[in-house]
């Protein structure tokens, strides 16, 4: 039996699997995974690659789960690359890699590790249908995954939690939340036509946008806080700086722009902490 759609042999195939490697989405939790290591101020390149090729393995399942419910289960989408089959022996294939990644990580570093890294994959797993029908569980999927990422990726190069690494776990948490909630209101009508409960329906469009940005600007105020009470660094301030003037030209935009620049502000504000931690290395907190 085919695995890909729209063809058949390893070529077709390929091209179906590789369809599912969406970077916009995927390299923000890598990202996070090796800022959680820079933040730790020393980095195992062996640990760093397996706790980034797990967090990789993770998001990869939540792409093709997510493509088979809304396929071959929901048929909301109009098309698909995978098979039912296909996308099904994916996700074992994903799934395995994540567990040979966890088991590493608890042979090279410990069992801690593991449970800092193991709810990034039953988030994904689980975030269709499950997770992706409550406005909370909708809204936070994602920003958790990017906290978790951030903060196992600090544990398997220190092998402790710092007050450093869960305030930046937390601000990214809560500011990525609030981009998500922009992102589900450009489906607003067809979510609604279906009952799917994001935030944008269990509220409506406009207050929305004030929950968002309301997020937003909590983090935005918790970074200044924070470099502040010297936790972060105080270059980090630019950081917010940046995404709060990305933010007020996204304002005024409708979802789909809005979340296109929020997106690309937040890769902004993630590259700009990266260059403060590196510069000005904190170890508040250890």
């Amino acid at each position: 039996m085919a695995l890909a759609r729209d063809g058949s042999g390893l070529e077709a195939t390929a091209r179906a699997y590789g369809s599912q490697v969406h970077p916009v989405f995927m390299l923000p939790p890598l990202a996070a995974s090796l800022f959680g290591a820079v933040l730790a101020a020393g980095i195992d390149p062996r640990s760093a690659t397996i706790h980034v090729a797990a967090i990789f393995a993770a998001v990869y399942t939540a792409h093709l789960k997510d493509g088979y419910v809304d396929f071959h289960v929901r048929g909301e989408d109009d098309d698909h690359p995978l098979t039912e089959r296909g996308c099904r022996l994916g996700l074992v294939a994903s799934s395995a890699t994540f567990a040979v990644c966890t088991s590493l990580l608890f042979v090279l570093v410990d069992w801690i590790a593991v449970a800092l890294t193991l709810p990034t994959w039953l988030i994904a797993y689980h975030h269709a249908p499950q997770l992706d029908t409550n406005p909370v569980t909708a809204t936070t999927g994602y920003p958790a995954g990017i906290a978790l990422a951030i903060l196992g990726g600090y544990y398997v190069q220190a092998r402790a939690i710092s007050l450093v690494a869960v305030g930046f776990a937390v601000v990214f948490l809560v500011l990525l939340s609030g981009i998500k909630v922009i992102d589900d209101a450009q489906d607003y009508a067809y979510d609604r036509s279906i009952e799917k409960r994001t935030v944008a329906v269990a509220v409506g469009p406009t207050r929305a946008y004030d929950v968002a940005y309301g997020f937003m600007v909590i983090a935005l105020l918790a970074v200044v806080a924070l470099a502040v009470a010297r936790v972060f660094p105080p270059t980090a301030v630019l950081a917010a700086v940046a995404f709060a003037v990305v933010a007020a030209f996204a304002r005024r935009a409708g979802p789909e722009l809005a979340t296109m620049l929020l997106v690309r502000g937040s890769y902004v504000f993630l590259a700009i902490l990266v260059a403060a931690v590196w510069f000005e290395p904190l170890t508040a907190g250890t």
